[in-house]
C-alpha cells in the first residue's frame, strides 16, 4: 500500500512501542513482531531474543502459529510449540534456536484485514498466564486503532488532493472541506503520535490558507483545543456532539468556545464562527 510520505510516520515505530510496552509490562522472556506486506509476515521488531534466526523472517499466510493468525484474524497459541500438530512446522529451527516452547500470537486487525501480528513466548514447559495474553490483546487493540486513524489521515488528503480550492469553488465543495478540516483536528486529538498529531495539525492550518489566505496580523490567536472546538461548532456540532467527535467532556467543550467568544469578542456561537473565518483562523 502507498501511503503519503509526508505525513504518515512509519507504523513499523507503532508496532515497536507497543512490543516494548507489552515487554516491560509482561513476565515475560520473548517479545516480537511483525507487520503484514501482502500475504506475508515480516518478523522485525525484537525484545528478549538470542539470536537472529527470526529477524527478518518473512512468515507465509496460514504456515507457522503467525501464519494461522494472520490468515484467521484471531489470537492463538500453542503450549509446546516443537511439538504441536495444530500448527504446520515451516519455521521450527529458527523457533528452536531460541529455545522457544509456548508461544501466543495476536492478529492486529485494521478493516478485516491482519496488518500486523504480536507474539509472547517462553522458553521453559510453563503455558503463558492470562495477563500476558491480556496485555498482548490491549497493545493490538491500540495498534489497530492508530493504525485505522493513520489510514483516514491518508484517504482524507488523497480525497482533499483531488479536490484543488479554486476561486470560484463551490459551496458544497467547500462544506466538504471544512468537514475534512474538521475530522483532521478530530483525528490529531485521537491518535498517540506526537509526531503525526503535529502533522495533522499543520494539514489543518495549511487546509485553512488554502481557502481563506494568510491569518491577519491583527487576528487574536485561538489554542489548538479553540480551534479544535470552533471548527466543529462551524459545522453546526452542538456542544454535546463537538465533544462526541473529540473525545472530550461537553464542559470541556463548553470552555473551550467560552475562551474563543472571549478572544473574538464574540456573543454567540455564529458570531464567533463568522469571526474567526473573517480573520483567516477556520476555512
Amino acid at each position: 500500500m502507498t501511503h503519503t510520505a509526508l505525513l504518515r510516520p512509519r507504523d513499523g515505530d507503532a508496532l515497536r512501542a507497543e512490543i516494548r510496552w507489552v515487554a516491560g509490562k509482561a513476565a515475560v522472556p520473548v517479545v516480537f513482531g511483525g507487520e503484514v506486506h501482502e500475504d506475508a509476515l515480516l518478523l522485525s521488531e525484537f525484545v528478549g531474543t538470542v539470536t537472529n534466526g527470526l529477524r527478518g523472517l518473512s512468515v507465509s499466510r496460514a504456515s507457522g502459529l503467525g501464519g494461522r493468525v494472520m490468515d484467521s484474524g484471531h489470537p492463538a497459541s500453542v503450549a509446546d510449540y516443537p511439538n504441536s500438530s495444530s500448527i504446520t512446522h515451516h519455521y521450527d529451527g529458527p523457533v528452536s534456536g531460541e529455545g522457544i516452547r509456548s508461544v501466543l500470537a495476536v492478529p492486529v486487525v485494521v478493516d478485516q484485514r491482519s496488518r500486523a501480528v504480536l507474539y509472547a513466548a517462553t522458553r521453559g514447559s510453563s503455558p503463558l498466564g492470562d495477563r500476558t495474553a491480556d496485555l498482548l490483546v490491549q497493545a493490538a487493540r491500540r495498534l489497530s486503532i492508530e493504525i485505522t486513524i493513520r489510514d483516514e489521515v491518508d484517504r482524507r488528503l488523497r480525497l482533499l488532493a483531488a479536490t484543488v480550492p479554486a476561486a470560484d469553488t463551490t459551496p458544497e465543495i467547500t462544506e466538504e472541506l471544512r468537514d475534512i478540516h474538521a475530522e483532521l483536528r478530530g483525528m490529531a486529538r485521537s491518535t498517540e503520535d506526537d509526531r503525526l498529531r503535529g502533522r495533522l495539525h499543520a494539514v489543518s492550518e495549511r487546509l485553512t490558507r488554502a481557502l481563506v489566505g494568510t491569518p491577519r496580523t491583527d487576528s487574536q490567536t485561538l489554542s489548538r483545543r479553540e480551534l479544535d472546538v470552533l471548527s466543529h461548532v462551524a459545522l453546526g456540532c452542538t456542544n454535546q456532539e463537538a465533544a462526541q467527535r473529540l473525545s472530550l467532556g461537553t464542559e470541556t467543550v463548553k470552555s473551550y468556545l467560552r475562551n474563543a467568544m472571549v478572544k473574538l469578542d464574540a456573543h454567540s456561537r455564529h458570531e464567533a464562527v463568522v469571526t474567526a473565518r473573517r480573520h483567516g483562523l477556520l476555512p
